[in-house]
């Protein structure tokens, strides 16, 4: 599996697909080991997908320093160096997207269309969901907080009258929080993402972007709320927008949303 030095650490990636090229950046947690991941959805169909685990996250380097943002997006651009690519499309989902959002502001050139899905500016444009304040939750406890926030429908009620499916949930993201939980440095690289990404404000900068640029989210997501994605949109000139039907995880939700994306990447 393909590691590469990348400025002050080593960086796992993956690259397949064929196509126009697109930088694919993760949330907060990503792990390219979780499955289903970017190679699983109807991107790959289409594009040339270079994914990677971030800094602190799956099975790149967890350096026990503070993270910033923009170590985040310079990451993203030696990566790109790395592999030999000078420009392509980039998308950022959640957490990804503050990457994608800095990245692009601090490396405008190599991003030839960008997609912000399900995320957030910072500032004045409002936050996510501040991820650093919560406590010290078990992997069950952390599900249980989790659903009806991602998926504000998924509320107290909806959880009574679908217990079985509500229980499904909480299962699957239990299994998932064991990817590597035992693995040196796991804790710290987790805590140092959410310290940098409780610093993110890209607001007064957006302005500056210029290329094109599709801004995406669900109806009902508690964390990147609708209200952050339209702030998002009127400080970005020229930017497209659209909410699908679902939460903080509408790409798996609606699925007309992966549709524009690649009709949107594709220029069409």
């Amino acid at each position: 599996m393909p590691f590469t030095p990348v400025r002050d650490i080593e960086v796992y990636y993956e690259c397949r697909g064929s196509g126009p090229r697109l930088l694919y950046i993760n949330g907060t947690g990503g792990d390219l080991r979780r499955r289903p991941n970017v190679f699983d959805s109807p991107l790959a169909a289409h594009f040339d997908i270079l994914a990677y685990d971030q800094r602190g996250l799956g099975q790149s380097s967890r350096p026990d320093i503070p993270y910033t943002m923009a170590d985040y997006a310079d990451d993203a651009a030696a990566l790109l160096d790395a592999v030999g690519w000078e420009s392509c499309g980039v998308m950022g989902v959640s957490f990804g997207g503050m990457v994608a959002q800095e990245f692009a502001l601090r490396h405008p050139t190599r991003v030839e269309r960008l997609v912000l899905a399900c995320t957030s500016s910072g500032g004045a444009g409002g936050s996510s969901y501040p991820l650093h304040t919560l406590p010290a939750y078990t992997p069950a406890e952390k599900a249980q907080w989790n659903i009806p926030i991602s998926d504000t429908r998924q509320d107290a009620a909806w959880q009574a009258a679908n217990p079985t499916e509500y229980q499904a949930l909480i299962d699957l993201a239990v299994a998932g929080s064991q990817m590597g939980a035992n693995e040196p440095n796991r804790q710290i690289g987790a805590r140092r993402q959410l310290e940098a990404r409780a610093g993110h404000d890209t607001w007064e900068r957006l302005p500056s972007l210029e290329m094109p640029v599709f801004i995406c989210g669900g109806r009902y997501d508690g964390i990147a709320k609708p209200a952050n994605l339209e702030a998002l949109h009127q400080q970005i000139s020229g930017s497209q927008l659209e909410l699908f039907e679902g939460g903080h995880g509408f790409l798996m939700q609606d699925p007309r949303a992966y549709e524009k994306v690649w009709e949107f990447l594709l220029g069409r």
